[in-house]
């Protein structure tokens, strides 16, 4: 993800390589992102008094927060995973100003959705300046950090749920005749139209599913049986798991 991120603010022009910089502690990792980002300063440690953003494992967290506060990082935007905003400010000292984002997968293509909330000492310029840097890879809303988990439970394990649709759509396609190939080529395209008239519509999805299914109609018939099935249940109980889980794995 935070290579994502870099690729979008370079690609977008909110900087130029030589106002970047990333910390990567792997001497090879460390190679290559010099070589695919030219010109970006790519060290072992971070710069002093830059502004930052956190894109380790939860578990590294506190330890890369620590050698942030050591390099005089007064604001952070953290995409770690479940450490509040409250747990980097004790890490990173007295006044620091931490804003906490959920970003999503689809930001590698540039077409992420991400959430995110200050900390308490965050000021409106702070998250104006993280809006800016997750917009370099998609849409950012503002919320409470207490929304986070919610937010996690629909668009950060959202497009894994779309996979595991678009998985089942290609098997389909294939039950009723069609080859493989042919299968991934329509469910991939179909998704992506899909999603693509959603955003760009204006409509609700209730309008435009009800503008596709004709009374007594295919789609009608599909619909039906979905219904039947409890699909619609099914995806309401997967946000609501996986909300639940990310509340376990914040230690709320």
């Amino acid at each position: 993800m935070g290579e994502a991120l870099l690729g979008g603010l370079l690609a977008g022009g909110w900087a130029q390589p030589g106002e970047l910089a990333v910390v990567e502690k792997i001497s090879d990792r460390r190679e290559e992102l010099a070589e695919r980002f030219s010109g970006v300063t790519v060290a072992d440690h971070p710069l002093q008094q830059a502004d930052a953003v956190l894109a380790v494992k939860p578990d590294d967290a506190a330890s890369a927060g620590s050698n942030l506060k050591s390099a005089g990082v007064g604001r952070v935007l953290s995409i770690a995973a479940g450490v509040t905003t409250g747990a980097l400010e004790a890490v990173l000292g007295p006044g620091a100003r931490v804003i906490r984002a959920m970003p999503n997968t689809p930001a590698l293509v540039g077409e992420g959705a991400a959430a995110i909330a200050a900390g308490r000492h965050a000021t409106e310029g702070d998250l104006e300046w993280a809006t800016g840097v997750l917009e370099a890879v998609g849409t950012v809303v503002v919320c409470d950090e207490s929304m986070l988990d919610a937010v996690t439970g629909l668009s950060g394990s959202g497009p894994a749920y779309l996979f595991w649709m678009a998985e089942n759509l290609m098997a389909a396609g294939q039950e009723v005749g069609l080859s493989p190939d042919m299968a991934d080529a329509l469910t991939r395209q179909t998704l992506l139209g899909a999603a693509r008239l959603l955003a760009e519509s204006g409509e609700l999805p209730a309008d435009l599913r009800a503008a596709v299914t004709s009374p007594g109609g295919t789609t009608a018939a599909g619909i039906a049986e979905l219904e039947a099935r409890g699909a619609a249940s099914a995806f309401i109980a997967a946000v609501v798991a996986a909300t639940q889980r990310s509340r376990e794995l914040g230690g709320a």
